[in-house]
């Protein structure tokens, strides 16, 4: 079959298959195999300290001479943000730790750490890197113009056709339309009820819509999500979940094993961990919060209000109390390599494409 097409030359990749950004999973080493392997690799530093990101882009350099992808959190906090919400839920979660076991310390409302994008921008731009991609919102106008300037590649992340419009208009190069039964965050940004049209659904409504390259996410786990995605005329699919069981992934063994024996009905959209939509499998955590009734601080309050006590359990390896992010069809990831992983989607799609 042939692979090449406008965003592979753009890119300056062989296969359009992107790996998506999994903050928690992803590692340099996962980006660094998918780049090697002719895709795009992608790392997420959404949320992370300047000198956190430079670490992390050094570690792939050091593996990769191909091209891969960086991938921002573009968003602005709220100006104000209910003190009550925060305390009511952090004395929830400290009776919830001390009754399983858990010895979780308190988070200081006062000193929540936040890392803007605004100022990892000047770390890529050094960096040299010339690919990027975002969720939660977009670049504002001396954003775009800054990251145009350097002549940086724009992958924008869109969860239903309006949004897919407003990056275009806002100067995207590429859409990223992630369909409901995507893992992780939505990448929902504009005011209203969540979008949750499904992948087969939103690519080609948003193909007709803005005319650029789509790239489908959502649900793709093996070269019949390829072929479908190629036949639906997305230029390029973005896969997550399929490397959640890989080598190189950050998972624990434990959330590894837990993922292995999922279905398509065992995973839920959630705000318990981190105040922002995410589809997870359901656990002791997130059916306990939302049992509650408590009203869940936005982001980045309530992910960082969490982030100690997914800090113990991964140290203890106790998948009750972490964010099993995965998509609907995480099921069917397989513990291998993420070389051998992406080299058996590339044969899957040439057996059904050829």
């Amino acid at each position: 079959m042939e692979w090449k097409n406008e965003l592979t030359r753009l890119l300056g990749i062989t296969y359009p298959l992107i790996q998506a950004p999994m903050l928690g999973i992803t590692t340099p080493a996962m980006v660094a195999a998918v780049s090697n392997s002719g895709g795009l690799g992608s790392l997420p530093v959404g949320g992370l300290p300047p000198e956190k990101v430079t670490a992390l882009i050094r570690e792939v350099k050091a593996l990769t001479q191909q091209p891969f992808a960086v991938n921002l959190f573009t968003y602005e906090p709220a100006s104000w943000h209910d003190r009550k919400v925060f305390d009511d839920m952090q004395d929830f979660l400290q009776f919830l730790c001390g009754a399983n076991g858990l010895a979780a310390p308190p988070v200081n409302f006062d000193s929540v750490p936040y890392y803007s994008w605004k100022v990892q921008l000047p770390v890529l731009i050094a960096a040299g890197v010339k690919y990027v991609s975002f969720t939660f919102g977009m670049p504002d106008a001396e954003g775009f113009a800054l990251l145009k300037e350097h002549k940086i590649w724009l992958m924008g992340t869109a969860t239903s056709v309006e949004e897919a419009v407003a990056l275009k208009t806002a100067g995207a190069d590429a859409i990223i339309a992630q369909g409901i039964e995507a893992g992780g965050h939505r990448g929902s940004f504009l005011p209203g009820e969540l979008p949750k049209t499904g992948t087969m659904a939103l690519v080609p409504q948003v193909i007709d819509r803005v005319r650029m390259p789509v790239i489908a996410a959502g649900g793709i786990m093996d070269g019949r999500g390829v072929a479908a995605a190629k036949m639906l005329g997305a230029a390029a699919v973005q896969t997550g979940s399929i490397y959640l069981r890989a080598h190189e992934s950050a998972a624990t063994p434990a959330h590894k094993a837990a993922l292995a024996g999922i279905t398509d009905t065992d995973t839920l959209l959630t705000r318990a961990f981190s105040g922002r939509w995410a589809r997870g499998v359901r656990n002791t955590f997130i059916t306990e919060v939302e049992a509650s009734g408590l009203p869940v601080s936005g982001y980045p309050y309530q992910d960082v209000l969490t982030q100690p006590i997914r800090k113990v359990a991964r140290e203890l390896d106790n998948t009750a109390f972490i964010n099993m992010w995965a998509g609907q069809a995480a099921g069917k990831a397989r513990a291998w390599s993420t070389a051998d992983i992406f080299a058996e989607l590339v044969r899957e799609t040439e057996l059904l494409l050829p």
